[in-house]
């Protein structure tokens, strides 16, 4: 199991943006004065956006264009070298769950073995303070591990209960890999076993008409 962090991989697909390249439109701007935000930032949010899911001043919170809904659309200034005296911005990778299976046939083929492999990132969560790591993409493993119909201690059968398997293995792999100024962007993890079969990270993507928060 590799987990990686996705920064790392956000600039191996150099993922970079210029700010002084970005020109914001009325709706950034607006968005930005009422957000107290960069309106520059806000025309990068809203790119790669499909819908903007709440915001107040210092908060703009959107469903990503992947499906993710997330802060800022994962835009991330830190970690990343602003050379030049310019300020740059860092997407998330194009396809995660496309470059995971990318990176599991290379290593596959390398070591003649067989692989898990994740892309984690730092997310927050509703009702609770604090980030941790989940599986931006995924491929080799099971994402989502559904236990309905499986027995209990007491051989009631479950209902309802599904494991994000691949977001526990990427908040475990982000203990090890830290923050901030850490500097290790991916994490070997082994011992692991499943008898799942395989789905990718957006299969961990609740679908809209379930979600009563929206």
């Amino acid at each position: 199991m590799v987990p990686q962090a996705r920064q790392i991989h956000s600039k191996a697909e150099t993922r970079f943006v210029r700010l002084d390249d970005v020109t914001p439109s009325a709706r950034a701007m607006e968005i930005a004065r009422q957000t107290r935000k960069d309106s520059r930032m806000v025309e990068l949010i809203l790119s790669e956006s499909k819908a903007i899911i709440a915001q107040k001043p210092g908060v703009l919170i959107v469903e990503h264009r992947l499906g993710c809904i997330m802060a800022n659309a994962g835009i991330d200034q830190s970690n990343i070298d602003h050379a030049d005296g310019h300020e740059y911005a860092l997407l998330l990778p194009e396809n995660p769950d496309q470059s995971c299976r990318q990176l599991k046939e290379r290593f596959d083929a390398h070591f003649g073995t067989q692989v898990g492999v994740l892309i984690n990132d730092s997310f927050g969560r509703p009702w609770r303070l604090g980030v941790t790591g989940v599986a931006l993409g995924a491929a080799g493993l099971p994402s989502l591990i559904s236990l309905i119909g499986e027995p209990d201690l007491f051989g009631r059968a479950m209902r309802v209960s599904e494991i994000a398997f691949a977001d526990e293995i990427a908040a475990a792999a982000s203990l090890s890999m830290a923050q901030t100024d850490a500097g290790k962007p991916v994490v070997h993890v082994s011992g692991l076993r499943w008898t799942s079969p395989e789905n990718p990270a957006d299969a961990l993507i609740r679908p809209k008409h379930q979600d009563l928060f929206r």
